[in-house]
């Protein structure tokens, strides 16, 4: 994923996940099922706001956008949730509506890829 990307051109479970990040703006994600290198909202990730106090809380603006080229950290963030295929991310760390850190697990002895 090297060339800019939009998000209209991103499977729906993708924009549902960018859109989250978006509406979130500060906060976790929790246990994300990954299936085929796709999120899956079924069972739906915990979702855990940070609030600012005395800062602005609400969601981005980009939130009412219909399409938009994604900034790298989404960028990266797809690529690693399609390079895990089947599992879980254990959590992302959102900032400013960006993923931020992204923990996953892996098992000991195996290369698998980020």
């Amino acid at each position: 994923m090297s060339s800019p990307i939009s998000k209209s051109s991103l499977s729906d479970s993708e924009r549902l996940l960018v859109e989250l990040h978006q509406s979130l703006n500060f906060g976790r994600i929790e246990a994300l099922r990954i299936r085929a290198g796709m999120p899956v909202f079924d069972p739906a990730p915990r979702v855990i706001q940070t609030l600012k106090m005395g800062g602005q809380n609400g969601p981005r603006e980009e939130t009412n956008l219909e399409d938009f080229w994604l900034k790298q950290p989404i960028v990266d963030l797809l690529q690693t949730i399609r390079n895990i295929g089947d599992g879980e991310v254990l959590a992302i760390e959102v900032r400013h509506g960006l993923p931020f850190t992204v923990e996953i697990e892996r098992l000991p002895g195996i290369a698998n890829k980020p």
